[in-house]
């Protein structure tokens, strides 16, 4: 649905050229969530305004559904934006105008539809994100997540094929990020909508994405599933998001001391409820201690990691055993 080819910025800074975005080639697969996640002044937010053009490559190409879009003008830039949605992070309403009068700026904005179709468009979309009962409210009656569904059912308004994300739970507590992000994977499956998600929260990843790319300097660093690239970090800068959502960042040395070897243990999908771990140490009398773990979820498949200290004379059977039944097995350095 979206390719960059080569695509490369650069920003003219006191008559130097600084690049923002180094070239990065990257496709992005119809109906899929795809989340690029970087700290800040990584190049995502550039990335992801390449698509509808508020930022323009100073090279390379960006293709969307097939067709060469980079240096689109007039009816066809115009074209190319009523079918690419985007929320925003402080949400970016009209504060003079009412809920449906926000939802309904882009329909009036692009003309031609007769107001009933406005009328019955808005309607479906207050449906679709849960906000009825406030049509007739103003923005500043409105909570945070109310605010952000606005801007969500202001973004579908011209039914667009590709949905953009610019930091859309940032600026929302943690209940209300899950329940937005909650919707918007409900939109993804209902619609088929191709989102395009950029964060700087692996968890927001985790959550809703299918693929993700990772981002640091300009460049594409990691780039896999979402279950790959988090249950298994291959650089530097993924680790360090990894371990901030699993709240281990800034430790010291994490187990000193700590009898055995050490191994994290990685289960995905139906093995993560498998109750294979006891059946090994019973089979083969290796000890363990857990000294840290977690049950989770990517997307709609379970997960689990557990960081064990394993120790015993049958240790590499039981480590032979556990990797025949599906579960990866990584080495911890202490």
């Amino acid at each position: 649905m979206i390719r960059f080819e080569a695509a490369s910025k650069s920003y003219k800074v006191n008559g130097a050229l600084v690049p923002a975005l180094q070239p990065v080639d990257l496709a992005i697969e119809k109906g899929e969530v795809f989340g690029i996640i970087g700290h800040s002044g990584a190049g995502k937010s550039t990335l992801l305004r390449m698509v509808n053009l508020l930022e323009r490559p100073s090279s390379g190409k960006v293709l969307v559904d097939g067709r060469d879009v980079t240096h689109a003008e007039g009816a066809d830039l115009r074209r190319l934006r009523a079918g690419i949605g985007m929320i925003f992070q402080h949400f970016n309403l009209l504060s003079s105008r009412t809920v449906a009068d926000n939802i309904a700026f882009p329909l009036r904005l692009q003309g031609g539809t007769p107001e009933a179709e406005i009328t019955a468009r808005v309607d479906e979309l207050l449906k679709l994100v849960g906000l009825e009962a406030h049509a007739d409210k103003y923005p500043a009656q409105l909570s945070g997540g109310q605010k952000q569904r606005v801007g969500i059912a202001r973004a579908l308004a011209s039914k667009p094929g590709i949905l953009l994300c610019d930091e859309a739970t940032s600026a929302l507590d943690p209940q209300t990020t899950a329940s937005v992000l909650e919707l918007l994977a409900d939109i993804n499956r209902r619609l088929g909508l191709t989102i395009v998600l950029i964060t700087h929260e692996m968890d927001v990843i985790r959550r809703v994405c299918d693929r993700v790319a990772v981002l640091d300097a300009g460049n594409v660093v990691e780039l896999g599933t979402v279950a790959d690239v988090f249950l298994h970090p291959q650089h530097p800068t993924t680790r360090r998001f990894v371990a901030e959502a699993d709240h281990r960042e800034g430790r010291g040395p994490e187990y000193p001391g700590i009898p055995g070897k050490l191994f994290r243990l990685s289960f995905h999908g139906d093995a993560t409820y498998s109750p294979m771990l006891s059946r090994v140490v019973r089979d083969t009398g290796v000890e363990y201690n857990l000294l840290s773990g977690r049950v989770d979820r990517i997307k709609d498949t379970p997960y689990g990691q557990l960081t064990l200290a394993m120790h015993g004379e049958r240790l590499d059977d039981a480590l032979a055993q556990l990797r025949a039944a599906g579960v990866d097995i990584e080495e911890v350095v202490k």
